[in-house]
């Protein structure tokens, strides 16, 4: 799988470290536990396009926000996270 880094170019995935869903928002200190459980265990496992976060360790050390279609695993966009809209 091949990355296209906003600031480098197009690398192979090696270089990069997934962190998970950007979609979803950590909830309020004070929302309780349920909510931090919804947060963290129970999330959706969607067919399609997907926005991710990953880490550009082996290169610019940057924050991408990854689009990919996780039926298999094609890579449709990569943003900078600081300007990404969620």
């Amino acid at each position: 799988m091949r990355i296209p880094c906003p600031h480098c170019g197009e690398r192979a995935a090696e270089e990069f470290s997934y962190l998970g869903d950007a979609t979803v928002t950590r909830p309020a200190p004070d929302a309780g536990i349920d909510a931090f459980v919804d947060y963290a265990y129970r999330r959706d496992n969607p067919a399609g396009a997907l926005a991710e976060y990953w880490y550009h360790g082996g290169g610019c050390r940057s924050w991408l926000v990854v689009t990919r279609d996780t039926r298999d695993h094609r890579i449709l966009g990569a943003v900078d996270a600081r300007g990404a809209q969620r």
